[in-house]
């Protein structure tokens, strides 16, 4: 399992924008945010043991050695995008190949023997 070497912290800017913050340890976030706990639920083992922290979101994964918390409203913003987002359909490139139809063939019923009625 890779270590999770980097901790990004994603929040909003007061003008509105996204603002990134990585840390190269959890100690630098504990002096602006209050630890609650750790997170033993992760279906990422990697996260098993990350600290969760009082008025973020996370610890979630983001690419190999990298945890992510975010903020209420940048989660929320990112999630109304996600589900927002409409992936493209995709066509075949090529039509199946038409299958010709076989020659129509005539069944009739030939009997060689005449047929006599009993009465």
């Amino acid at each position: 399992m890779a270590k999770k070497e980097v901790f990004r912290v994603v929040a909003r800017a007061e003008d509105g924008s996204i603002r990134i913050r990585d840390f190269h340890n959890a100690e630098a976030i504990f002096r602006t945010h209050t630890q609650i706990g750790i997170d033993d639920s992760s279906t990422d083992l990697d996260l098993r043991g990350m600290p969760v922290f009082r008025g973020l979101i996370g610890p979630i994964p983001e690419g190999k050695n990298i945890v992510r918390y975010e903020t209420p409203e940048v989660f929320e913003l990112m999630t109304k995008e996600w589900a927002a987002h409409k992936p493209r359909r995709r066509r075949r490139a090529t039509a199946a190949p038409a299958v010709e139809a076989a020659p129509e063939v005539q069944n009739e019923w030939v009997s060689s023997s005449p047929t006599t009625v009993a009465g």
